[in-house]
């Protein structure tokens, strides 16, 4: 495992707000500039992480993968919660590549989509070994109007079938090209193919192995749980020990450690603020995902040295019954450490919990007061509100419409990049494929591949999101990502424009990145920021008024 080469404390984090600017900053450019990182890899923070939660009533396992790994704590393959947790829409003719968009920052490739996959030739070398296990009586069968084995009789003579065998039948197609090909003939209602392939996969995948491997066998969960009809049906049928509050807290905090996608909404939203309430006496920050206030520590030290003396603060924090189970209590534990931080640096503070989904919120809930410097923060989960394509209500604009009623001085968004709201199955299936490899690609540079911890963090704080966007649909669906290009839309419809970012904020990100792998690049475009991997965008940051 790759470790920091120096830790950050509260006392240290306001350097990350006080870098000098430079006169002749590279990010003013109009074009993208992509920052290669000189240091290598390594992990820091506090911080249990909100961008991956839970998706709604539902529980899922993974014990015969464990079981296989070697792994048997009772704990690690179990979740359940109240609700899920880390574009204009393309066009018809982006289907196939949801990254082709203007707000597509690194114009990365869909993996999936580059796999040259030809579904008739895998049917028909599938087809082959069957008629040579059924015999001459599969003729019979074959010559009824082209339907070949239908329903359970397909299952039951897949099912059959010696995995080893379809494995041998099929030795061009790598892993990635029989997930593709798995979820295009699910797409296809080809049942017979679809039950060949999960045996296949069976074979292939690992929550120990490469990235692709670990991957593949969340995936492997979704379409199972997908084949059932129902996203919740499989985990209901399926359940085991829930973790802890102290273990999933230790599974959240593993992956705020080792990955920089919490840490670069944080460090750009405080900036931002900081600048824009430079001479507020009186500052209120509504938290639409507050977990456990972590952030809010980091601001509180940045203001406390503020020249003049610090201005009094008051965070509303609202939060769901999920990160309550995370803390081992509700929303009073966070006012009780956020209090106390602010008194050891003496900052007059003040804490407002709404203890509720964010869907729920009205403007009573807010407590606004005359006189207040507003900022609101939305942190990795405004993806979770449903929008008109899910409900009449669209939770997700009337949000946006309440907060631009408040005249908030700023609004903060940290947003995955990615699109899968509306798309249909195979396009959000491939969608979910690209993003997570790179995803699994940036824990394995942090992680040994057979680390328990890490193991456990990916299926509690990662994998529920990946079997939800498969799984389900409708309302059940609960990760449901848009591109920029599809907020900025949002958000300019609610009446805000983008508040520019000033290169402050550019360069606390990148000495925050320092710490990590320098796989991660980090590129500037049309005021807003984007987190990448490689050559795959994974976030993006933009401030609004």
């Amino acid at each position: 495992m790759r470790t920091s080469r120096k830790h950050q404390t509260p006392d240290a984090i306001h350097l990350l707000y006080e870098q000098p600017v430079q006169e002749n900053d590279p990010f003013c450019l109009s074009h993208i500039q992509i920052l290669d990182n000189n240091a290598c890899s390594g992990t820091v923070g506090r911080r249990t992480g909100v961008s991956f939660q839970t998706y709604r009533n539902q529980i899922f396992t993974l014990e015969s993968s464990m079981a296989a790994a070697g792994f048997d704590s009772p704990s690690a393959v179990s979740l359940s919660s109240s609700r899920s947790p880390f574009s204009p829409q393309s066009s018809q003719s982006y289907l196939s590549d949801p990254h082709h968009s203007p707000d597509n920052t690194y114009g990365s490739p869909l993996s999936g989509s580059s796999v040259v996959y030809d579904s008739n030739e895998l049917k028909h070398k599938l087809r082959e070994l069957e008629l040579s296990l059924l015999g001459p009586e599969s003729d019979t069968i074959d010559s009824c109007n082209g339907c070949f084995l239908t329903g359970h009789h397909q299952a039951a003579s897949i099912a059959s079938f010696n995995c080893d065998q379809l494995v041998d039948m099929i030795p061009n197609l790598d892993l990635k090209q029989i997930l593709v090909a798995c979820g295009q003939a699910l797409r296809d209602g080809d049942m017979l193919t679809v039950t060949g392939l999960m045996h296949v996969l069976e074979k292939m995948v690992s929550v120990s192995g490469e990235p692709i491997q670990r991957l593949g066998a969340y995936m492997l969960e979704g379409l199972r749980a997908r084949l059932e009809s129902s996203g919740s049906n499989i985990y209901n049928a399926l359940k085991c020990k829930e973790p802890t509050s102290s273990e999933l807290m230790s599974y959240m905090h593993i992956l705020f450690r080792i990955c920089p996608y919490w840490k670069f909404a944080y460090t750009s939203g405080n900036v931002v603020i900081r600048e824009v309430m430079e001479y507020e006496q009186k500052i209120h920050i509504i938290d639409f995902q507050i977990a456990q206030g972590t952030q809010w520590m980091f601001l509180i030290a940045a203001l406390a040295k503020r020249p003049g003396g610090p201005p009094s603060i008051r965070v509303t924090g609202i939060d769901d019954s999920q990160s309550n189970r995370a803390r081992g209590g509700g929303l009073d534990i966070v006012g009780q450490r956020l209090s106390e931080f602010a008194r050891s640096y003496n900052v007059p503070f003040d804490f407002h919990d709404a203890a509720m989904s964010g869907c729920e919120i009205q403007l009573e809930h807010l407590k606004v007061q005359p006189g207040e410097a507003l900022a609101v923060n939305f942190p990795y989960v405004l993806h979770h509100m449903p929008d008109e394509s899910v409900s009449i209500l669209n939770h997700r604009d009337r949000l946006l419409r309440l907060v631009k009623s408040l005249s908030p001085k700023v609004v903060t968004l940290a947003e995955q990049e990615s699109n899968t709201n509306t798309s249909p199955f195979f396009s959000r299936y491939l969608e979910t494929l690209d993003y997570y490899s790179a995803m699994f690609e940036s824990i394995d540079v942090a992680c040994p591949r057979d680390d328990k911890q890490r193991i456990n963090a990916e299926q509690h704080c990662v994998a529920r999101d990946i079997v939800n966007m498969i799984a389900c649909e409708g309302p059940e669906r609960v990760e449901r990502h848009e591109l920029l290009g599809k907020w900025r839309s949002r958000l300019m419809m609610a009446g805000f424009s983008q508040y520019p970012l000033s290169s402050s904020v550019t360069m606390a990100v990148r000495d925050m990145l320092k710490e990590y792998d320098n796989n991660y690049r980090l590129a500037e475009r049309d005021r807003a920021l984007y987190l990448g991997w490689a050559n795959r965008a994974m976030a993006t940051f933009s401030a609004w008024r």
